[in-house]
């Protein structure tokens, strides 16, 4: 067996209030314990435009942080019931997608890149159509996209 086959693989999902991140969420819990791998959990705090006052800059970006650690804890207790593992959570503070880029290049753990895409005439997303864009050529690991619609069992089919 080579030397690749033995390595944990950690699966990278993008953490966000969307419909479709249940899917990539299954899909990468799914692999995870499937690969004797780990999940790990990615979300970028978006730094306020507001700055005629710096008091009040400061206060909502204090307010999106603590909503975004609420958010990703609530999503690594789904990742730790599924996989009975405390996922790696990477909380950043700036442009998601830059931010995205940036953790890809620091952390050589990551194996994949799990997405969700939204289905229906809006499109698959923000980060979808980027990666799968202009990013393409920029992104050193395999993307998976997983239609946002999939049931679990036909997740568990696919896997």
């Amino acid at each position: 067996m080579c030397a690749e086959k033995n390595q944990k693989k950690t699966f990278l999902i993008v953490v966000d209030d969307s419909l479709e991140l249940n899917a990539a969420l299954n899909f990468a819990c799914k692999r995870a314990i499937d690969t004797n791998g780990k999940v790990a959990l990615f979300h970028a705090v978006e730094l306020s435009d507001f700055h005629h006052f710096a008091s009040i800059a400061e206060l909502m970006e204090i307010e999106a942080r603590s909503e975004a650690e609420k958010l990703i804890q609530r999503i690594a207790a789904d990742v730790q019931k599924q996989t009975n593992q405390m996922p790696i959570l990477f909380l950043r503070q700036g442009k998601t997608i830059e931010q995205l880029l940036h953790l890809i290049n620091e952390e050589k753990d990551i194996g994949v890149l799990v997405l969700g895409a939204r289905m229906g005439e809006e499109g698959p997303g923000p980060i979808v159509t980027a990666v799968s864009g202009q990013l393409a050529g920029k992104i050193s690991l395999p993307v998976t996209i997983i239609p946002g619609n999939l049931t679990i069992d036909e997740i568990e089919t696919l896997t």
